[in-house]
């Protein structure tokens, strides 16, 4: 074959070679951008948007977080927020204070799925006078694989101590701070030649961690135990609002970019449901007198 032939395709090929490497560039450009962003991501089109983590599909979309609190009565929005976080973890307080003081009540109690649970949330909680009723994720393995989990374990508080399932006593033994936390950590030196071990722990000893504040969390678990239909509470009240707010969205994105503006916007959305919202409690006349005492 003449070498006349190759010509074009060198020439592609050379237009494309040229292109990877502009490409590889961009890339490099970028990976020192994103070093330079404290939680090391950088969204090209919208400067404040982050990856939200969607625990239904396992996988992140990139967006805002928009925070919700509604009354259980009349499903009016008595606060919310739109944030750039990620994860609803640190919410659960500082939503809850903020709708208590919207209410004008002294004490409340707040639903909230898994995903706000925090220790340190329902503690602030507590402290405030609200109580919380958050379930607990489901971290540890062992009751999945048929093992016996921290719940079959029993605390003894007048001796500082848990009982196992096998009657034995798992004592402390040291103290460590985990994720900002301080945790006790028990066992029982029966462990090793505990006839049930196999369905306890496949180390030689069943270690149990106890937060110092474990008592807070362990009072929300028998408001919970006490309350077994809290979680449908939760679902028929501020699901309805979302799925109310995302038909008129028509399910898709923000029509603003960064966060100031995408904040106005869900605000608008807000004040129309809460409008139409008291209208169907009160209906329309007494809802215009009532804005028309507001304004006056």
């Amino acid at each position: 074959m003449p070498l006349a032939e190759f010509a074009p395709r060198a020439a592609h090929l050379k237009d494309k070679l040229s292109a990877l490497r502009e490409q590889m560039r961009r890339m490099d450009d970028i990976k020192e951008r994103l070093k330079a962003e404290p939680d090391e991501q950088l969204s090209l089109t919208d400067p404040d948007a982050r990856s939200m983590m969607s625990q239904a599909k396992g996988t992140g979309l990139v967006g805002y977080n928009v925070q919700t609190v509604v009354d259980a009565r009349h499903h009016l929005i008595v606060d919310h927020e739109v944030t750039n976080v990620g994860s609803d973890r640190a919410q659960l307080s500082k939503m809850a204070l903020a709708a208590r003081e919207a209410m004008g009540k002294k004490k409340l109690q707040a639903y909230a799925d898994r995903g706000y649970f925090s220790g340190a949330e329902i503690k602030a909680c507590d402290e405030a006078g609200i109580k919380a009723f958050v379930p607990k994720p489901m971290t540890s393995n062992a009751k999945a694989e048929g093992r016996f989990s921290k719940a079959d374990f029993i605390y003894i508080k007048r001796d500082d101590e848990y009982q196992c399932p096998a009657g034995e006593r798992a004592i402390h033994r040291f103290n460590c701070v985990e994720g900002g936390l301080m945790m006790r950590t028990y066992w029982s030196s029966a462990c090793p030649g505990c006839a049930i071990r196999a369905q306890c722990t496949t180390s030689a000893y069943r270690r149990i961690r106890r937060w110092e504040h474990e008592a807070v969390l362990e009072r929300m678990q028998r408001r919970l135990d006490r309350k077994p239909d809290a979680m449908t509470l939760r679902r028929r009240t501020v699901e309805h609002v979302f799925g109310t707010l995302k038909h008129w969205m028509g399910t898709t994105h923000f029509l603003t970019r960064r966060l100031e503006h995408v904040g106005t916007e869900m605000s608008l959305q807000v004040l129309a449901y809460n409008l139409k919202r008291v209208m169907q409690v009160l209906g329309t006349a007494k809802t215009i007198r009532a804005v028309r005492l507001a304004g006056a």
